[in-house]
C-alpha cells in the first residue's frame, strides 16, 4: 500500500501518518526501487491502534508508552489514569453547569456587571434603582471585580458584608444618599466643605466586616486603592480617603 492507501484504509490523513513517523510511533517502511514507500499489513495494524488510543483521549506520549515493547506503562494502567482524569473533568463540568444554572435562574436576572455570584446578583437586583448614580455604577463594578479577585473565604465575607450594608430599605436609602453626595463632588476641589459630609455618609454605609483590619492600614500605599483613587474626581477620592480614616478611628 502507498501512504495514501494506508491512510484511507485506517481513516486518518496522510499528514497524520507522516507526523507519527516523525514522532517514532509508526515505523517507516523502506523505499522500493521506484522510490516509493510500500506499507504492509503490520503498518495498518499499528496505525489503527494509534487511532483507537488517541480517540480514547490518550496523548501521543502515552500512546508511545503503550506501543513500546519494553519498559513503560501497560495499557490497563494508562487507561485507568485516563478514566480517572475524565471523571475529574466530568465533576468539574457538572460544577460549572450548576454555577451557570444558578446564575441564569438568579432572581432579578443577570446584572450588567455579571457574571457574578447569585448572592451578589440578588443584592444588585435590590439596588438597581441606584444605577442612575455614576458613583453607584462604579461601586458595583468595583464590588464585582473584588468578588472575582479575592480568595474564596474573602469573597464570602465581601458578599456577607454587602448583604449587611444593603439588607434593609433604610440601608439602601442611606447608600443612595451617600452616592448622591459623592456624585455632586465631580467638579469640586478636595477642600470643598461637602467632602466631609460625603465622607461621613460613606463611612456610615460601610459595614464593619468589610475591612476587619484597621482601614487606615489600607491607605495610602495600597496599589489597588491608588488605582481606585486615580479613577475618581479629586474631591471624590478625598471623600473616600476621609471615610477610611473615620473607619480606622472608630475601630481603634
Amino acid at each position: 500500500m502507498r501512504i495514501g492507501e494506508l491512510a484511507a484504509v485506517v481513516g486518518v490523513t496522510t499528514r497524520a501518518v507522516r507526523h507519527y513517523h516523525h514522532l517514532g510511533l509508526l515505523p517507516e517502511p523502506e523505499r522500493r526501487a521506484n522510490g516509493y514507500r510500500e506499507y504492509g499489513l503490520r503498518h495498518a495494524v499499528v496505525l489503527a491502534r494509534i487511532r483507537r488510543l488517541t480517540e480514547l483521549g490518550l496523548g501521543l506520549a502515552e500512546v508511545r508508552d503503550v506501543l513500546a515493547d519494553d519498559a513503560g506503562k501497560d495499557l490497563v494502567e494508562v487507561l485507568t489514569e485516563l478514566d480517572e482524569d475524565l471523571a475529574r473533568q466530568e465533576a468539574a463540568l457538572r460544577e460549572r453547569r450548576a454555577r451557570l444554572r444558578a446564575l441564569l435562574d438568579a432572581e432579578g436576572g443577570m446584572p450588567a456587571e455579571g457574571p457574578v455570584s447569585p448572592e451578589l446578583a440578588a443584592l444588585f437586583a435590590g439596588t438597581s434603582h441606584l444605577s442612575d448614580s455614576p458613583m453607584a455604577v462604579k461601586d458595583r463594578e468595583i464590588i464585582a471585580f473584588l468578588e472575582t479577585a479575592m480568595p474564596a473565604e474573602d469573597r464570602e465575607r465581601l458578599v456577607a458584608s454587602m448583604g449587611e450594608a444593603l439588607g434593609s430599605p433604610g440601608a439602601v436609602a442611606r447608600a443612595g444618599e451617600a452616592y448622591a453626595l459623592l456624585d455632586a463632588l465631580v467638579g469640586a476641589e478636595p477642600g470643598d466643605p461637602r467632602v466631609e459630609e460625603a465622607a461621613v455618609a460613606l463611612a456610615g454605609c460601610i459595614p464593619p466586616g468589610l475591612f476587619p483590619e484597621a482601614a487606615g492600614e489600607l491607605a495610602p500605599d495600597d496599589g489597588f486603592l491608588r488605582a481606585f483613587y486615580d479613577d475618581l474626581a479629586p474631591a471624590q477620592a478625598e471623600a473616600v480617603r476621609r471615610a477610611l480614616r473615620i473607619l480606622a478611628e472608630e475601630r481603634r
